[in-house]
């Protein structure tokens, strides 16, 4: 009796690290964070991008290296290390926060490549943070002369997982609308 209880203690206690859909969050999180990381070391230590200097890629895309210190668009700014510090370990709770939801309430494979996409982008611009001060943005879209925020690729993976997010909690309340007598 007392193998049982400690055996469901066990299971209860494990769920809060891993859940039936933690393998795909992991899996999209550790993609989402080397591709990031990738892009953003081929950027600086390949091409050797330079801060401030734009480059036309496109008539809608210029390539431009920018050290954001605070977050969307640049709100909270964090110019010391101990500031960059504060919104890189907030980041990582954040990012706690959101692998335990993943484990204990994870309902399908799209909220775990949701979850995944934000917590790899999240703990991606964190480690930009710790090592050079702020997040490396490079992305500027721009159209009839509206310039968009400068971004990474850890951004658009937040973005889409957000809206990963928003597409399933509709898709589940629209089952239950049609599951109401």
């Amino acid at each position: 009796m007392a193998a049982q209880q400690g055996g469901a203690a066990e299971t209860d206690g494990g769920r809060w690290l891993y859940g039936p859909f933690s393998r795909y969050g992991a899996l999209t999180a550790a993609a989402t964070f080397a591709a990031d990381q990738a892009h953003k070391w081929w950027m600086l230590k390949v091409k050797g991008v330079q801060e401030g200097v734009r480059t036309y890629a496109t008539p809608f895309l210029d390539i431009i290296y920018v050290r954001n210190t605070g977050i969307s668009y640049s709100l909270f700014d964090q110019k010391t290390a101990a500031g960059q510090y504060v919104l890189a370990g907030f980041a990582v709770l954040a990012s706690l926060v959101l692998w335990g939801w993943l484990a204990r309430g994870g309902t399908s494979r799209l909220m775990g490549w949701s979850l995944g996409f934000i917590i790899g982008g999240a703990l991606a611009n964190a480690l930009d943070r710790v090592t050079l001060g702020g997040v490396a943005d490079f992305f500027s879209l721009h159209a009839f002369g509206f310039y968009w925020y400068i971004f990474n690729i850890a951004d658009v993976a937040i973005v889409g997982g957000v809206i990963g997010l928003l597409y399933e909690s509709y898709v589940a309340s629209r089952k239950d609308a049609a599951n109401v007598p």
